[in-house]
Parts: structure tokens; sequence; C-alpha cells
């Protein structure tokens, strides 16, 4: 199996116009295509800076020519959970035609898309990248080709990776800020290049309260790789 990441400009996407235009972006939660009336039906996440900007962006969206249906199912605030379905783009149709398919979900913003999308054999990918580049906009941003052990392992540890994403998001915003400081700064190193002290200088805080902090996210984390370690063994 051949993956491709693509960073995509389409000229005949309501996503990508509505981006372009206004300061919203979408991410994919479902997609399905429907091959008897070329349409993709997607279940998409919307996020702006404030509620206006999410209202104004909704309209643009819903007013794109080549959108055929777009129904808000759940609002809070500056986020929106929508169904539409869109008429098939035509690099859609190129990469269809040439035995792609989607492999991952795919997010929108500032005019552009990242897709991720798959052929089962290395010369269709290259047909499909040469077709594109004649009428589309579009950077590769990493090719890989996958075999069939890795396809299995990735399969088998869905499960697994869950646990790790479910763990990420158990952190406060607090814990995952003193984290991601402390890995960056070197902490964790041996020897380290940054104490307690100095992480408490970059927070504004005590000792103990960093200490705290770290103690927590670490536990957090930790408890989710066990439980993840246990999926994998079974």
């Amino acid at each position: 199996m051949i993956d491709i990441a693509l960073d995509m400009e389409q000229y005949d996407c309501p996503f990508i116009d509505t981006t372009a235009d206004h300061d919203v972006a979408f991410a994919a939660v479902h997609w399905d295509f429907d091959q008897r009336a070329r349409e993709l039906e997607t279940r998409m996440i919307v996020e702006a800076e404030d509620a206006g900007v999410l209202d104004t962006g909704l309209d643009s969206l819903q007013a794109h020519e080549n959108m055929n249906n777009c129904a808000l199912l759940r609002r809070e605030d500056n986020a929106a959970h929508i169904r539409t379905t869109i008429e098939e783009t035509a690099a859609m149709q190129t990469i269809r035609d040439n035995g792609g398919y989607i492999t991952g979900p795919f997010h929108i913003e500032a005019g552009s898309e990242t897709w991720h999308v798959g052929f089962d054999r290395g010369r269709d990918a290259d047909t499909t990248l040469s077709e594109l580049d004649r009428d589309n906009e579009y950077d590769v941003i990493e090719r890989t080709s996958t075999t069939l052990p890795q396809l299995q392992d990735l399969v088998q540890n869905a499960g697994a990776a869950m646990t790790l994403v479910d763990g990420c998001r158990d952190l406060s915003d607090t814990e995952r800020e003193t984290l991601e400081t402390a890995v960056s700064e070197g902490y964790f190193e041996s020897p380290r290049d940054a104490t307690l002290g100095s992480l408490a200088e970059d927070f504004g805080v005590s000792k103990p309260a960093v200490s705290k902090n770290l103690r927590r996210g670490e536990r957090k984390m930790i408890e989710r790789v066990v439980e993840a370690l246990d999926d994998i063994e079974n």
C-alpha cells in the first residue's frame, strides 16, 4: 500500500473556498462516497475564533454552488458539528478514477486541505499525482509504502492508540503545558538541562506547584501507557 499525505488546494471545493474567505477550520469526523450520485457525504467539526465568525462561515458554506446539503447537528459556542453533501470535486474524481481511496481524516484551513490517500500500486499513485498537477495546486507532505505486517499491526493496535489519545485528553491545560515545557527544555534528560526551579520560573509558580503538576500529568500518562501495553499484549 502506498500512503500519501497531500496539502491540496482545490478550486471547486466548498470547504476550501469557505476557509479562504473566513477564519474557520473544518475537520472530518466521517465520510461516505456515493458512487452512483458522485456525491461525498461528510460529518464535519467546524471551529472559529468566535460565534460571529462561525455564523458567517456556515452561511457562506451553505450558499456555495457545489454544496448540495448542509445540516447543523449540534453547536456549542464557536464550534459546530455539521452533516454535508457535496458534488464530487475534480481532484476527488482523479484520485478515484486511478484506484485511490481515502485513508484518514482530512483537515481544511486557510484555503488548503490536508488529505491522506492510498493506492495499491505505486504506478497508480504516480499517475494520479501527474494528473492532479494539471489542474490543482498541491504539495506532497509525506509518501510511505506500508507492508502487510505493518497494516496488520496498525489495525490490531488501534485500540491501544486510542487509549493513548484518551490519556492526552485527560490532561488539564496546565498539566499538558507543564509536560510539554519540561520535555522541550530537557527536564527529563540525563543530565538535566532544566530543573524544578527553572520550570517554576517559566510558569511563575512555586517549585512545589510545578512539581505537583508534573506528577499529575506523568501519572495520567503512565496509567494510559500501561493500559495500552496491556491492549497490545492481548
